[in-house]
């Protein structure tokens, strides 16, 4: 009998990626492509998703038992009952702050629901422009409803900024009163089965028809299981932005601090508006890896930077009006870069100081996932600005999601 191999999809800022592995945890099969569009048009989700199960080999599709989804935190769309989307999903990045009477009326004085950037926000500027009768899906949930052509479900990490309640297993009493209560997905714990993919989509890519769909996550909790994260370590995602975890004893409520419950475990972490996403605005990959060559890691600059993707800023501190410096800019591109890694590796700093004021500790070593990950310079300043050892995790966020469907239960 031919061995079950468990998929991960995972879907980012800028494009997807899949890993494919057996039931030792060997990679198989893995393949990335960037978005046809966006990461606001769901249409490129598809596409990628489509894109990805094409390029999977037919001799591991045929045998592959069970697949989950991950996806950004916090990037919301609305659909038709039917699952087809309307407009353009809403970015984890956006600001939504054109409701703030009604936002504070439903948030029942939680922060993280209170703050611009959550899906609370983004949720009733979507039923504001396009009525109730719709369902409200955050990325990994849509696509994972997609997959099944059933788009009932929400798995409980990508809906806590939405308002779901991990401890009480509950929507904020102040919703159920409420009129869109019904757009809202029924929630499912993460790495459960919810059922077969679709029998059509299983004949057009060739797939396994038995193929169990898992509830998902996160991509960051996806990154933290790929990472294999222990007690005395902490994880950051190098990513289109900075992403922090680390373990925790038992939940907290902190501003800015997202609590998850990643394989039994409770995770604390945050996520800045500052990352990669800074660095592809100004250089090309090659540029990124010549210009890095050029850097004299045991030098400073004097230029400080506060290197944000865009106006404001979610973590370590909570300021929806702060501006980006990038500038003066110096003549020199490798100069730059270096002042822009020295200005990443600051918010990165704070973070971390932010979590030991809240958990009381600091972890021992970082593991680093994710595509800034693999720049040795960037480590070399991350290191003597951070001051604790940094190692870097081979695998990808997508090979988390794998790991997710194989240890699956019922």
């Amino acid at each position: 009998m031919p061995e079950a191999l468990f998929g991960g999809l995972d879907f980012g800022t800028s494009g997807a990626r899949i890993s494919i592995i057996d039931c030792k945890k060997d990679l198989i099969f893995s393949n990335s492509v960037t978005y046809k569009y966006n990461l606001m048009n769901p249409i490129s989700w598809v596409c990628s998703c489509k894109e990805l199960l094409d390029s999977v080999p037919v001799e591991i599709k045929i045998n592959l038992d069970k697949l989950a989804v991950s996806g950004t935190s916090g990037t919301l769309t609305a659909c038709e009952l039917n699952g087809k989307p309307i407009g353009k999903a809403i970015p984890y990045y956006q600001i939504c702050n054109d409701l703030e009477i009604l936002i504070d009326s439903m948030a029942n004085g939680e922060d993280h629901l209170q703050t611009p950037y959550s899906s609370l926000a983004k949720a009733l500027k979507l039923i504001n422009k396009y009525g109730q009768n719709i369902l409200l899906r955050h990325q990994s949930d849509w696509i994972t409803g997609w997959l099944m052509k059933d788009w009932t479900y929400g798995e409980e990490g990508n809906n806590i900024k939405l308002g779901w309640d991990l401890m009480m297993e509950s929507w904020p009493k102040t919703y159920l009163n409420a009129s869109w209560h019904k757009c809202l997905p029924l929630i499912i714990k993460s790495g459960i089965p919810i059922g077969p993919i679709h029998s059509l989509l299983a004949k057009k890519f060739n797939l396994n028809n038995e193929l169990q769909i898992i509830s998902g996550t996160t991509d960051s909790n996806a990154a933290f299981l790929a990472a294999g994260v222990n007690k005395k370590q902490g994880l950051t995602v190098l990513g289109t932005t900075i992403v922090l975890k680390k373990n925790i004893n038992n939940p907290i409520k902190e501003k800015g601090i997202t609590i998850h419950r990643v394989s039994g475990d409770w995770i604390c972490g945050g996520a800045s508006n500052a990352g990669c996403g800074i660095l592809s605005k100004f250089f090309s990959d090659s540029e990124l890896k010549e210009l890095s060559n050029q850097i004299n890691t045991s030098k400073k600059t004097s230029l400080n930077f506060l290197p944000l993707n865009s106006k404001g800023e979610r973590f370590p501190v909570h300021n929806p009006s702060l501006e980006p410096i990038l500038n003066p800019r110096p003549v020199s591109d490798s100069l730059y870069l270096h002042a822009l890694f020295e200005g990443l590796a600051q918010i990165e700093l704070k973070g971390w100081e932010k979590l030991q004021k809240i958990t009381g500790s600091l972890p021992e070593k970082i593991i680093t996932i994710g595509g800034g990950s693999r720049n040795p310079q960037w480590r070399k300043i991350r290191e003597k600005t951070i001051k604790i050892p940094i190692v870097t995790c081979a695998q990808t966020t997508s090979f988390g999601t794998a790991l997710l469907a194989l240890n699956s239960k019922q």
